[in-house]
């Protein structure tokens, strides 16, 4: 027994309690909202046994010594291996609700969308890494911006408009975390603002100009285009400071409110639980991210460290834009809420990324300062 107890202490007391704990209590959150006490919980069921593989990953991944990343070959590898799953679903993925993002295993799908927002925070972290002296040279935010757009224009084209901004901010939030001189930040925006006129007039499909126009003016058309962002706000609003209790919000089990498991899920559970319930829902997700930018602060190398914002930053803008869009501030792009939503693939991926965290903090104190040194160099 004193064995179990001595093996347990030395190889667990990485883990990072309070950051799990939030991960999971959200995603508890989320099952609670999904529920209906009503009909079929077929959403939830799901939803179970994908937390259930989630978190079993997460353990996982944490007794996993991730340093192989630091080579080349594996993060070429990965992103060779993401382009191609992103190009094989317009060749073998399901079409549904219009686009074609997933591959359909029966009983489950698996979308690889979002495990490349993974990958380009990987990729995205060697390459920061190895030319971190050199990121003053504006042809090293340039080259990656191109890796960044591979990945991003598959996914627009599938067309999931919602994962392709994410791992657009993905890649702007490295750059900015990367050294950029402000020189540079201003030719990236100036960069940012013709793209997204480029892709206005050339890329964009009606109903995502439409979901943008409504956003101007959300009031316009609550039959149409505006209908989704104005029976959110009528369920955030709905909800006053105790809410309506759980199982009783009108909005979403009434069906007023579409898809309030997966792109609605913020509005549901602010409309069940309250001013009081986002309150505790803010500070989980606060709890969350303070935690991953304290490893960031305690990474081995500028790998580790580069790793930790990125994915601090795809948490936070999913996080900023599917609460934005479910209080009408910003439009409806189906961004899914981190941990809470309802998806496999989402969810898996995050519990991924916070165990390769905790993988990393078996070493963030015990790396040699020349090792240390050498991968700032890019040796």
């Amino acid at each position: 027994m004193g064995h179990i107890r001595s093996f347990v202490s030395r190889n667990a007391g990485h883990l990072d309690v309070s950051m799990f704990v939030s991960a999971l209590l959200i995603s508890l959150a989320g099952l609670v909202t999904m529920y209906s006490y009503a009909g079929e919980n077929a959403f939830f069921e799901r939803q179970v046994l994908w937390l259930t593989i989630s978190v079993t990953v997460f353990f996982v991944f944490s007794f996993i010594d991730f340093r192989f990343l630091r080579r080349t070959s594996i993060v070429t590898g990965l992103f060779a291996v993401t382009v191609l799953l992103l190009i094989a679903v317009f060749i073998f993925g399901d079409v549904v609700k219009g686009a074609q993002s997933r591959f359909d295993f029966g009983g489950f799908a698996v979308q690889p969308a979002e495990y490349a927002k993974l990958v380009v925070i990987i990729l995205l972290a060697k390459y920061f890494t190895r030319r971190h002296i050199e990121i003053a040279y504006i042809k090293h935010i340039l080259l990656s911006g191109v890796y960044a757009f591979i990945v991003f224009a598959l996914i627009l084209l599938q067309p999931d408009f919602g994962s392709a901004i994410m791992i657009f901010f993905v890649w702007f939030g490295m750059v900015l975390v990367s050294g950029i001189s402000k020189k540079h930040l201003v030719a990236v925006l100036l960069t940012g603002t013709l793209a997204v006129g480029a892709m206005w007039t050339f890329v964009f499909q009606d109903y995502q100009k439409d979901r943008i126009l409504t956003f101007i003016n959300p009031l316009a058309d609550i039959q149409g285009a505006g209908y989704n962002a104005y029976q959110s706000t009528i369920a955030v609003g709905s909800g006053q400071l105790f809410g309506k209790g759980i199982g009783y919000g009108t909005q979403s089990k009434l069906q007023f409110l579409p898809e309030y498991e997966t792109d609605f899920i913020f509005a549901s559970f602010a409309e069940e639980w309250g001013f009081v319930g986002v309150v505790f829902l803010f500070m989980l997700f606060g709890t969350l991210i303070w935690r991953i930018l304290s490893h960031a602060r305690l990474g081995a190398t500028n790998f580790e460290t580069l790793f930790a914002l990125g994915v601090a930053i795809l948490f936070i803008s999913h996080f900023t834009v599917h609460v934005g869009m479910n209080i009408g501030l910003l439009p409806v792009t189906g961004v899914t809420l981190p941990f809470m939503s309802y998806g496999g693939s989402h969810l898996v991926t995050e519990f991924a990324a916070l165990g390769i965290l905790m993988g990393m903090n078996r070493y963030s104190r015990t790396v040699h300062r020349d090792e240390s040194q050498r991968e700032f160099l890019g040796v």
